[in-house]
């Protein structure tokens, strides 16, 4: 039989009874000196998820510019500077015309010419601006799916302060941003304090993205419903995709011009065609398809439903592109919950 070990006593440090043991411990504990700066190890890494990296896919081919030597490249230069030296060559014969009429009209032409000049460099200045913001978030986006999985506290604390400093201008985000800030001075994980700042900052975020999302599909399904011309659905489409995605951009903390909106459009389509082209998830093909409604509605119906299927569609992938952090805490939407009246009303078509 073992002996027991001792008990625990309380004793005085000025007893004469106590004697000190000056002997080494059996056992020394090994201890490892940290800096503040150095990340505490998680005991296993957490996988990133495969959704998650297809939106990172997605990111890295639209919105982070590609390097090296092209042949599109050399086209699109090419272009750019030929048709820069005829309208160089066409503003000069202009201006010399006008100064050889009068010296006046010459000098009126050459302040038109400056206006001109000072607006495309403010231009080129704000899509350069928009575009190196928009490429921001997508490699906030894919850093703090890195800093989640690898629970990653020194990376979290930078990403977290980041995504505030993105918000800081925007009175409606200063609770949760407080919030925020005082989670980062008390919570010591690196994934939980990414989850405080997806809850507090991003989830009223995502209300509104989906708002407009709904918003969005509830208009174009009921114009092409009721649209007497097809090209007037392509274009009334085209234009409510255009003004969902700006909008949800936005609403992120994304500015996109045009330069801004096309790199979007690219990753958007390349997130599209990575989940599986159109397709709406099994629940909505079962409704569809399943139940039969699809063959039951009218025609002018059906365009609608799927017009506005496809309008969700691009807006959630707008969403997951635009996101500053991929979906954690929460489940990421589909056209079922961002759009159930799609198939409420095929539905209630269905049965009258």
């Amino acid at each position: 039989m073992s002996a027991r070990p001792p008990r625990p006593r309380a004793f005085r440090l000025d007893d004469s009874r106590v004697a000190v043991d000056d002997q080494p411990a059996p056992m020394i504990p090994e201890a490892i000196v940290r800096s503040q700066h150095d990340p505490i190890p998680s005991a296993a890494p957490q996988p990133i998820d495969e959704a998650e990296l297809e939106i990172e896919a997605a990111q890295k081919s639209g919105l982070i510019a590609r390097s090296g030597f092209t042949f599109a490249g050399l086209v699109w230069t090419g272009l750019g500077g030929l048709l820069s030296l005829g309208l160089g060559l066409w503003a000069t014969d202009l201006i010399e015309g006008l100064f050889a009429k009068a010296e006046s009209l010459g000098i009126v032409g050459v302040l038109f010419g400056l206006v001109f000049l000072a607006g495309v460099i403010g231009v080129a200045a704000r899509e350069t601006i928009a575009v190196a913001r928009q490429t921001r978030i997508a490699e906030m986006h894919m850093a703090f799916a890195a800093a989640r999985a690898a629970d990653d506290r020194g990376a979290a604390r930078r990403l977290v302060s980041r995504l505030v400093g993105l918000y800081r201008n925007r009175p409606e985000t200063a609770r949760a941003r407080a919030e925020v800030e005082e989670a980062a001075r008390a919570i010591i994980d690196g994934r939980d304090l990414i989850d405080v700042a997806e809850r507090a900052l991003l989830r009223p975020l995502d209300e509104k993205a989906q708002a407009e999302i709904a918003a969005a599909a509830r208009r174009v399904s009921l114009v092409t419903a009721i649209s007497p011309r097809a090209i007037l659905d392509v274009v009334f489409v085209a234009a409510q995709i255009i003004r969902l995605v700006r909008r949800i951009a936005e609403v992120y903390g994304g500015r996109p011009g045009l330069l801004g909106l096309v790199k979007l459009a690219r990753s958007i389509g390349a997130h599209i065609a990575i989940t599986g082209g159109m397709a709406v998830g099994d629940s909505v093909l079962q409704q569809l398809v399943g139940h039969g409604i699809a063959s039951r509605i009218s025609a002018r119906m059906g365009e609608g439903v799927l017009n506005g299927m496809l309008t969700t569609r691009v807006g959630l992938s707008a969403l997951a592109v635009c996101r500053p952090m991929p979906f954690s805490v929460d489940k990421p939407p589909g056209v079922s919950d961002v759009a159930p009246f799609l198939f409420t009303k095929g539905e209630e078509k269905a049965r009258g």
